[in-house]
């Protein structure tokens, strides 16, 4: 039996070009890992910084009564946010100067470890990351007598870089059902890019597949969440029993990509329970859209990206509908469902007066269709590969300063200028730091 700490730290985005949302979420990935250890006979102490209101003091004063033998922290703000990470370690770098070596191995999750594994063991100075996917990998650590024999793992030989094997994927579709703590949830009073209504009890995030079919370019997946599973069905029902027993009122799907699912959606008409999800509105049929509306649906984030065939194309989306077809689609998507978001994205190719006519028109039909956002090329998308070749150990300062002089207005929640990710981590670990 191991003692195992599971940390998601208390995130600060001040000048960071993330774009994700700052509310707190389930942190499901160690959802997942503590059930695994859990049932293996281990004992766990799961901690979130935003969820129990602390600051890296307190949660590190938490792990050390804890005595663990071995740390888990992970790098971006739960399994929704992975794809767009705030590219800077300076939260959970603080987190670690706070617990000072005290919480036995300290294994890094999250994708900067999975696509960079050198830089992320350096500026840490933590003792391993894991590659890809972390539930299985960190229960196999538990049990191994030596961590570098387990595969999806990476260390440092002195200077030198060890990997074992490929990023690791988890099997994910026998995943049993998680369990919050009360308190967890009461505190969860965000509904994640819910907009039709007030927040009326807690909100919660499930998972109900993992991975995409697509690769578009654009998309941070390749190491980590990439091939399509999809959960069995009644765990993620017993699952969702649960949070709606504790007084859950609104669910948020984190899936990459939320694909027709009739036996779910059929089984959620009968639920008390509202959700939204993110997905691909070319793939969803009417009839489909109506049963996902009378299923509890109150918000579609569906990536739309390009409004001209050449800058889907250019963008890998595979999208087989013109963009009248897409606007139709979504305007069916509003009859159903309060609130339908078009994501674009701001591409060489998109004529300005284009973009702000079809916004016109999506929002006369109450269809909303945000001002195109910068495309940030994470280190684990096609479009760094295509730029730059395989991720090197620059490569997240690479991506950054090709952000910066690329654009000078971002995203509408970036309230502040973003700084140079050299700047974000002058603190970071000493003599070691990249």
């Amino acid at each position: 039996m191991m003692r195992v700490a599971l940390v998601n730290p208390t995130w600060r985005y001040d000048n960071s070009i993330y774009f994700g949302c700052r509310d707190p979420h389930l942190p499901i990935e160690f959802g997942c890992t503590q059930s695994k250890l859990e049932a293996a006979g281990h004992e766990v102490l799961l901690l979130d910084g935003q969820l129990i209101e602390a600051d890296h003091a307190t949660l590190a004063e938490k792990v050390r009564r804890f005595r663990p033998q071995m740390t888990a922290l992970v790098t971006a703000p739960t399994y929704l946010f992975w794809r767009c990470a705030p590219p800077e370690l300076r939260v959970p770098a603080d987190f670690l100067e706070q617990l000072d070596g005290d919480g036995g191995r300290e294994v890094i999750v999250g994708p900067h470890g999975s696509v960079t594994p050198g830089p992320t063991l350096r500026k840490l100075d933590a003792d391993l990351v894991v590659r890809g996917e972390c539930e299985e990998v960190l229960a196999q650590l538990c049990e191994a007598d030596d961590p570098r024999e387990v595969a999806g793992t990476a260390w440092l030989d002195g200077e030198d870089v060890k990997v074992n094997g490929p990023q690791a994927a988890a099997a994910f579709v026998d995943q049993a059902a998680l369990h919050w703590p009360d308190a967890w949830v009461q505190r969860h009073r965000h509904h994640h890019h819910r907009f039709d209504d007030a927040a009326r009890g807690p909100g919660a995030e499930v998972e109900a597949s993992r991975g995409c079919p697509y690769n578009c370019s654009f998309c941070a997946k390749i190491d980590y969440r990439d091939a399509y599973r999809r959960r069995e069905l009644q765990p993620l029902l017993d699952e969702i029993d649960g949070l709606i027993a504790q007084g859950v009122t609104y669910l948020y799907f984190i899936d990459e990509i939320f694909l027709p699912q009739k036996p779910l959606l059929e089984a959620l008409v009968h639920r008390p329970v509202e959700f939204g999800v993110q997905t691909r509105i070319d793939l969803w049929s009417e009839p489909m859209l109506e049963l996902l509306g009378r299923a509890g649906c109150v918000s579609i984030e569906a990536g739309v990206e390009s409004l001209t065939e050449e800058g889907r194309a250019e963008l890998h989306k595979k999208c087989k509908m013109s963009t009248d077809d897409l606007a139709r689609r979504l305007i069916a998507a509003r009859r159903n469902v309060p609130f339908v978001q078009a994501n674009l994205i701001a591409t060489e190719g998109d004529d300005p007066a284009l973009v702000a006519e079809w916004r016109e028109r999506l929002q006369a039909e109450d269809v909303w269709a945000n001002d195109p956002v910068p495309l940030y090329p994470y280190p684990s998308s096609p479009a760094y590969r295509e730029r730059w070749g395989l991720p090197d150990d620059h490569a997240w300062e690479r991506a950054h300063a090709f952000y910066l002089d690329q654009f000078d207005h971002f995203s509408d929640i970036q309230d502040q200028r973003p700084l140079p990710l050299q700047d974000l981590e002058r603190h970071l670990a000493g003599s070691r730091h990249v």
